[in-house]
């Protein structure tokens, strides 16, 4: 019963890391990365679509994205919903392909964007310590259900912290090396 729980809380905990990464590479940095372009969603014919599944994205340069997309009747919806979201660059098209400069960042910018990177570290830090509070939760109703002992659920909801106390150092090893990144010109 407990090395479940502890197997799930360690899985989901991961997942929460793994979630953090992810939001993090889309946190743009001076150099050119297709993942800076995933949350974008193109208005195609109607329906919202995101812009990976309607163009291949590629740095050929560090500083450089091209989008090239798949239906060239798609390439004005896909230059004006780039246009609309924050990403800060502006497209230019040839028609067949859509190139983006990436700006330097300010250090304004960088200060911003490191702000938005702490907020973004606290969030996944509270999906963790949900986890956490899940898992303790479960652990003292199978206490009070006297399937568990007192000792045996302590010890458990040490485990528990110890899995918390890993995985949000794990998070924090992470932000700090996006910052770094954000920092470097």
């Amino acid at each position: 019963m407990i090395p479940e729980i502890l197997k799930d809380t360690e899985y989901r905990m991961s997942k929460a890391v793994e979630a953090a990464q992810h939001d993090f590479s889309t946190i743009r940095t001076g150099r050119a990365n297709p993942v800076i372009l995933e949350g974008i969603q193109v208005d195609y014919y109607g329906t919202k679509t995101p812009i990976n599944q309607l163009a291949g994205i590629s740095a050929p340069e560090p500083r450089l994205l091209v989008v090239t997309p798949w239906d060239k009747g798609a390439i004005n919806a896909i230059e004006k919903a780039i246009m609309n979201s924050d990403v800060g660059m502006t497209p230019m098209s040839d028609g067949n392909v859509i190139r983006l400069q990436v700006p330097y960042l300010t250090e304004e910018r960088r200060k911003d964007l490191i702000k938005v990177l702490h907020k973004k570290v606290e969030e996944h830090k509270v999906a963790v310590r949900n986890v956490r509070r899940d898992a303790n939760e479960h652990l003292k109703d199978l206490e009070k259900k006297h399937e568990i002992g007192e000792d045996e659920s302590k010890r458990a909801q040490e485990q528990v912290q110890k899995l918390t106390d890993k995985y949000i150092e794990q998070m924090d090893k992470l932000a700090q090396a996006k910052e770094a990144e954000l920092m470097e010109v």
